[in-house]
């Protein structure tokens, strides 16, 4: 990953700065440490699932502004040296209220409620697969996202947590022709082969 030359005390200086036209950002980046660290881009297969779990969403009804792919960004706690203090999911399910609160920037802070669910698709290695696992599963849960998904193609399966008033609580690891429940839209009717294959099987 690459750094943006631009160093930031906080979230809200990077918040004041990056909402500046002047100053657009291409490509996704997360603020690490009070840099800005860019996001490397998503293998064939991995942005194939998010857009695969974004259209089967669509086709039950849900509303299409609800589903943001990778371009929502959200502010999350700091729990661990070195955590990012931004985060930008590969899926995100928004509530209703955050049309409005998201009309000049699709920036969720901690100020707003959080989405409704978060998808991560990860990637081969032990540092993306701690990140999404561990850190990421953290932030999420603190910031009080109640459905969180990690689809993980190397391992051929899906985990999914559900919030619980004592935090997130593992719903199952989804593999083959196990139906993957989903809390955000009960409807929802796809395989963990389905999803792991992006439909392509």
């Amino acid at each position: 990953m690459t750094q943006a030359k631009v160093r930031f005390a906080s979230f809200d200086e990077y918040f004041k700065w990056s909402s500046d036209p002047d100053h657009h950002l291409e490509g996704r980046y997360e603020l690490v440490d009070g840099e800005l660290v860019n996001l490397p881009t998503e293998s064939e297969l991995n942005g194939a699932i998010a857009h695969y779990i974004f259209a089967e969403l669509i086709k039950l009804g849900f509303p299409f502004r609800l589903i943001r792919l990778y371009q929502c960004e959200l502010q999350v706690p700091l729990l661990q040296p070195g955590d990012a203090q931004t985060r930008i999911p590969d899926l995100v399910v928004l509530r209703q209220e955050h049309l409005e609160l998201l009309s000049t920037r699709t920036t969720i802070t901690l100020e707003m409620p959080p989405p409704q669910m978060i998808v991560e698709v990860a990637s081969p290695g032990k540092r993306n697969q701690k990140r999404d696992y561990q850190s990421k599963l953290a932030q999420y849960q603190e910031i009080g996202v109640r459905e969180y998904w990690i689809v993980n193609p190397p391992l051929s399966q899906v985990t999914i947590f559900h919030l619980e008033p004592t935090g997130y609580q593992q719903v199952g690891e989804f593999r083959g022709n196990q139906s993957v429940p989903c809390l955000t839209h009960p409807a929802f009717n796809l395989t963990a082969q389905q999803i792991l294959t992006a439909g392509s099987i």
